[in-house]
């Protein structure tokens, strides 16, 4: 079954402007090339975006697989999931799409604050709260101390996963293994012995 016309004409668009805004940049392309580049009207765009920073955010969520809901991490082993947060890659069919696109973006959200800051909540926000749930779970279950430094805890779980992004950008390559080495470096750092946590209690 083909699918209904008004989700042809979304998935059009959305296509055309990912190729548009790789190719020229999201300032230079106007919607009217999406238009023209999608075969759908400009009328028709704008009753699925309010304007172009919102046809923007959709494009780069689906280029990173966040137009989906992720997967529940809850599999009993706090540290499994944090590994399987860390470890979370956008599709890799699109490799070649995003790193022509990045930089567009990049200098779009430079010069465009209102923008940059929809992107940052859109996309560095969710996995922060994925990995804050994680700390919390482990606080409650006493393998982390309640007094933990959350946002410390958060930039020395995060950090490495986006310097070793911009390593493969660079370099082409990034250590092998990371989220499992991170997750371990940060457990040994902090997590409170089996000893320890039954002599304190899940609350101490």
């Amino acid at each position: 079954m083909s699918r209904p016309r008004s989700a042809r004409a979304h998935g059009q668009v959305l296509d055309a402007a990912l190729e548009l805004f790789a190719a020229r940049g999201i300032e230079a392309t106007s919607m009217d090339a999406i238009a023209e580049a999608s075969g759908v009207s400009k009328a028709t765009i704008y009753n699925h975006w309010p304007d172009k920073d919102a046809l923007c955010l959709e494009v780069m969520a689906r280029l990173h697989g966040r137009d989906e809901a992720g997967p529940v991490l809850d599999s009993g082993d706090v540290r499994a999931d944090m590994i399987a947060a860390l470890a979370y890659q956008p599709p890799p069919q699109d490799s070649d799409l995003r790193s022509r696109i990045m930089p567009h973006l990049m200098a779009y959200a430079a010069r465009n604050p209102a923008f940059g800051e929809a992107w940052r909540q859109r996309f560095f926000d969710p996995p922060r709260v994925q990995i804050t749930q994680l700390l919390e779970r482990a606080i409650a279950r006493g393998q982390l101390p309640r007094g933990l430094d959350r946002d410390l805890a958060i930039a020395l779980l995060l950090g490495p996963m986006m310097y070793c992004h911009v390593l493969r950008r660079v370099q082409g390559k990034a250590p092998a293994n990371l989220p499992e080495h991170v997750v371990a470096a940060f457990w040994k750092a902090h997590a409170i012995s089996p000893a320890d946590s039954n002599r304190r209690g899940p609350r101490d």
